[in-house]
Order: structure tokens, then C-alpha cells, then sequence
């Protein structure tokens, strides 16, 4: 019985969401009031964070192809740093969603989950773009 309720809640939800969503785009990310809103700010919060981890792997790959072209120079067996980080970060994405869908367990089913996993997903993305950020400035800077 628990869980038709929650297939009735969640059909709810989906059905009513276009009319609500037209409410959001209003919505102050600096003092959110309701659940809806705190969902939908935690949202933009991964969306800004997103955009940032893509500048982020821009800059890496140019260094990693500026590491290629050098190396290329000496011996083509040495060659791979962009097909290293390339294949990183195909890797790194699922890993991602699937941890932030476990942190999203926490509240299973209930009007928080879909926050905890976009905060979830926003925290892991800036760790991942420090870390490109880093790979980006070399050794050497």
C-alpha cells in the first residue's frame, strides 16, 4: 500500500510539474522557502558547477594535447595523454552519477531526493574541477 501511495505522489508530481516549473525561473537561490525550491536551486547550483568543470576539461585537454605534440617529437610510443584524460573522464561521469544516486538514497522516495543527488552531484564536480584545473597548469606553472 506504502508504495502505490508513492507512485500516486510521484504521478502527481510529474503531471503537475510543467505549471510549477513556470513558478521557479522567480525563485531566490539565496533564501529557497519550500522543497521545490531548494530542488530547484541545488539544480542550477550543479548546472553553474557543470559549466565550470567543462571550461576546466577544455583547459586540461589543451595541456595534455600540448603534452602529446611534445612527445610526439621523441617517440610516438609515448604519445596519450589526451586519450588518457578523454578516457578518465568518460569513466569519471558514471562513477559520478551512480555515487550520487546512492548519496540520494538517503531520503528514497521522498521530496529531498532529487536535492541530495543534484548537491551530490555539484560537490563531486567541483572536486573533479580542481582537479583538472590542476592537470591544466602542468608541473611547470
Amino acid at each position: 500500500m506504502k508504495h502505490l501511495i508513492l507512485l500516486a505522489g510521484a504521478a502527481f508530481l510529474m503531471l503537475s510539474a510543467p505549471s510549477l516549473a513556470q513558478d521557479l525561473p522567480n525563485v531566490n537561490c539565496k533564501d529557497p522557502q519550500t522543497q521545490m525550491e531548494f530542488t530547484y536551486c541545488a539544480e542550477q547550483d550543479w548546472q553553474a558547477a557543470d559549466a565550470e568543470l567543462n571550461k576546466a576539461y577544455k583547459a586540461a585537454m589543451a595541456q595534455m594535447k600540448s603534452y602529446d605534440e611534445g612527445l610526439a617529437e621523441y617517440a610516438k610510443e609515448l604519445v596519450g595523454a589526451a586519450n588518457a584524460l578523454k578516457e578518465a573522464q568518460r569513466a569519471w561521469i558514471p562513477y559520478r552519477d551512480k555515487a550520487c544516486e546512492a548519496f540520494g538514497f538517503q531520503a528514497r522516495g521522498g521530496s529531498m531526493e532529487p536535492q541530495l543527488i543534484y548537491d551530490c552531484n555539484a560537490r563531486m564536480t567541483r572536486i573533479r574541477t580542481d582537479e583538472l584545473k590542476a592537470l591544466a597548469k602542468g608541473l611547470g606553472n
